[in-house]
């Protein structure tokens, strides 16, 4: 920990706290389609700088009052939001217990707040500031409208732009089969973004950058 109470990993980031969050949903709209899952993983860094994937969390979600659930979206999925074995938890029961431990490392790590990590990251932020919104949630702990796209890093960085080819180009196993799971994706979009950015780090990139 730095004078400023600051960590290596909250100093490379500009005091954020990368988390990389995967959502799977009933639909495309964030206000009116349900939140079916949600995972998270944490992103720590080693002695030498490096990323890497901390603790993770994952939860099934019941469908809120009144969600929209679209067929197309549950075929694509595979998702069935009733079965009774899915061992589902309220929407709000779910982003309690992520939010939680990420504003423990917030603490930690010394950092102002989360920013949110995700392979076309805009889609996962608009449903967890919807359901948290929807929930009544005060402490979001993510930043407002500012988040990190591994699917544009992945364009600059290896020339591929959906995760499963993105994966295959940074030499990540990717199995299809599991692909659209919450927390199969959340995994191997944390390897990618540790990829990049560690790639990037080794190169030089950082080269002659002072860190506060």
């Amino acid at each position: 920990m730095s004078s400023n109470g600051k960590s290596p990993l909250a100093a490379r980031f500009r005091g954020f706290l990368p988390v990389v969050i995967d959502v799977e949903t009933g639909g495309f709209n964030a206000r009116t389609d349900a939140l079916l899952e949600i995972a998270a993983v944490m992103i720590t860094m080693d002695d030498d700088g490096l990323l890497q994937l901390g603790k993770n969390y994952h939860f099934h979600v019941h469908p809120f009052d009144g969600a929209n659930l679209e067929k197309a979206a549950l075929e694509f999925t595979g998702i069935d939001p009733y079965h009774p074995f899915r061992d589902a938890v309220d929407e709000g029961d779910a982003l309690t217990e992520i939010f939680k431990p990420i504003r423990e490392q917030i603490k930690a790590e010394g950092c102002s707040r989360a920013i949110l990590v995700g392979h076309n990251a805009v889609f996962d932020h608009d449903f967890v500031k919807a359901a948290a919104s929807r929930q009544d949630l005060k402490r979001n702990p993510f930043h407002p409208f500012s988040c990190f796209d591994t699917a544009t890093l992945a364009g600059l960085a290896v020339g591929q732009t959906v995760l499963a080819k993105a994966c295959a180009a940074a030499k990540i196993p990717f199995d299809n089969r599991q692909a659209h799971s919450a927390i199969y994706d959340a995994k191997r979009t944390a390897e990618l973004f540790c990829y990049i950015v560690n790639r990037w780090t080794q190169l030089g990139g950082l080269e002659g950058i002072e860190l506060e």
